[in-house]
């Protein structure tokens, strides 16, 4: 679908929730909480026996149903939740059309923080949750203060539940590299971008049916190498279209580091260093590449993920070959301590919102509050208590048992991998502090992939950014169709700049997506935008 009609489509979805709110669909605070069915006692866990509906907000998610897993069925029968999934069928935003004008839409929505969220909020048809986080404790004792302002809605109400919040750094992208073709090519240095140059050359020549750099989903990964131009910083002025000198934002084309990222990726692309199709490629497309092992080296965002798949399918076969994550390419003469691959929020990836559909908000907050706390955590991400431990450390992490150390580390990680799925309240710092804890005690060979890669490098090559959230435009304001727009004039460049036949054409490509945004209006988003930012800045300074 493209970018102009979701905006069509979000336009549509702002109008019917003005529609729903006037008509009176949605029930005041007051009567909601009147409506409530009476919640039966909790069981010592801050838990009441409660089944609610769950709508994740994105075409690719599709929820596993509730108690198939030994997780899920751990809390279905011992803390007396079920939860019914609600899918999007691969089409989200029509799906979610569909429920607001139903007048029926699921008790949790699973969505990105922002415009979703913030239409739901005017239209009246959120739960606010302020009384909520003040009476139960864990979001209370992990979620910082400063993050809790930063989820405030307009009228200083928080109606929204972070997902892998975070009080320390967090980050999965990287860069990562085939053992096997890295041994066989006798380990070169791969610390610069000419390093780099010359190891993708040697991959092309010697092997045709391999792609020397893979950088991921519609090209995802381009932008990633930025970082590595310029010391403190992440893709996301790339796509904040702004960089930050001093308390303002300056145009992304007016910076150097920029420009030599354009000029570098174009130099890979033009000596089919990079996949023809990057900007186009699927993700399932790139999924077979790194689990075939037809990748040499990879960047990517979420190179973690990527890695440990791929890493578990070549394995599997052959345990000496797989992937390596290593530290983060960069420029020449950079001090690599200050070179950023990822940038992390504090508010972590997205947001629950519990509508007031709900019979009993209070009842899912109080699950919610139990998932992120450390019970919680550890049932749905370890897995319940007698599966992969039986006991905990003295913070509260759990040991390892025999079946943990016995089961082969792919098979153990992707039945793991299915309780993360509904970890929908991730407390990043408790789990990334437990899984520390927990592996420390096994061997190199029982060491899951993720945690080798984040524990060495990607989350020592990630920049805290939260002072850049929240900073988008409502799409249907003014300003938000200025963002619209220039984000189509970027996107069109970037493509240009990415394919040019020459250097010459880069910059003129450059050149021109610079004067296309400044008359579409580019000072005035970056005015709104480092407004937003000093306005975030302030919040996070409050306390």
């Amino acid at each position: 679908m493209s970018n102009r009609f979701k905006w069509v489509s979000l336009l549509m979805v702002s109008m019917l929730l003005f529609v729903t709110a006037c008509s009176g669909d949605g029930k005041s605070d007051a009567s909601q909480n009147n409506s409530n069915t009476e919640a039966a006692a909790d069981d010592g866990s801050g838990i009441k026996p409660v089944t609610f509906s769950f709508y994740g907000n994105y075409d690719w998610l599709t929820t596993a149903p509730w108690g198939e897993n030994e997780a899920t069925k751990w809390i279905q029968e011992n803390r007396k939740v079920t939860v019914e999934p609600v899918q999007s069928g691969g089409a989200s935003a029509e799906k979610l059309n569909t429920l607001i004008v139903s007048g029926d839409l699921p008790d949790v929505i699973f969505t990105d923080r922002g415009a979703t969220v913030e239409r739901l909020v005017q239209a009246g048809r959120l739960v606010a949750l302020d009384e909520y986080y003040e009476k139960y404790p864990n979001f209370k004792k992990y979620v910082k203060e400063s993050t809790l302002n930063l989820l405030r809605s307009e009228d200083g109400k928080i109606y929204q539940i972070p997902n892998w919040y975070t009080s320390g750094q967090f980050g999965n992208g990287g860069w990562m590299v085939n053992k096997e073709i890295y041994n066989a090519l006798g380990r070169p240095a791969l610390e610069t971008f000419d390093d780099l140059y010359q190891y993708l050359l040697q991959v092309r020549d010697k092997y045709p049916d391999v792609v020397p750099l893979e950088v991921g989903e519609k090209g995802a990964g381009l932008e990633i190498m930025y970082g590595g131009f310029k010391e403190n910083a992440t893709s996301k002025f790339i796509s904040l279209l702004g960089y930050p000198e001093g308390d303002k934002l300056l145009p992304i084309y007016d910076d150097p580091a920029f420009k030599e990222m354009m000029l570098y990726t174009n130099k890979l692309f033009r000596e089919r260093l990079i996949t023809q199709d990057a900007l186009q490629q699927t993700q399932d497309a790139v999924k077979e590449k790194v689990n075939t092992g037809r990748v040499a080296v990879m960047v990517e965002s979420n190179i973690t993920t990527y890695g440990a798949e791929g890493h578990r399918a070549l394995t599997a076969s052959k345990p000496d070959s797989g992937y390596e994550i290593i530290w983060p390419v960069h420029k020449a003469g950079l001090d690599k301590n200050k070179v950023f691959v990822s940038g992390f929020e504090t508010l972590g990836w997205n947001v629950n919102v519990i509508t007031k559909q709900a019979k009993d908000p209070e009842a899912i907050f109080a699950y919610f509050d139990w998932i992120t706390g450390p019970e919680g955590q550890k049932v749905l991400f370890f897995g319940p208590k007698g599966l992969y431990w039986d006991e905990e450390d003295a913070n509260g992490a759990p040991i390892p048992n025999e079946k943990y150390k016995t089961t082969p580390a792919n098979e153990r990680t992707e039945t793991m991998r299915k309780f993360e799925d509904f970890n929908w309240a991730g407390n990043t710092t408790f789990i990334d502090t437990a899984k520390m804890s927990l592996e420390a005690s096994l061997s190199d060979n029982q060491k899951s992939w993720e945690t080798v890669a984040q524990s060495t490098v990607t989350w020592k090559t990630a920049l805290d950014i939260t002072e850049f959230v929240n900073t988008d435009p409502v799409p249907e304001t003014e300003t938000g169709i200025i963002a619209q727009n220039i984000h189509d004039i970027h996107t069109l460049g970037f493509a240009q700049m990415v394919q040019a036949k020459s250097d010459e054409e880069v910059l003129a490509a450059l050149e021109t997506a610079k004067k296309n945004a400044e008359k579409a209006g580019l000072d005035k988003l970056l005015q709104y935008k480092t407004e937003k930012w000093q306005e975030n800045v302030k919040k996070m300074n409050a306390n």
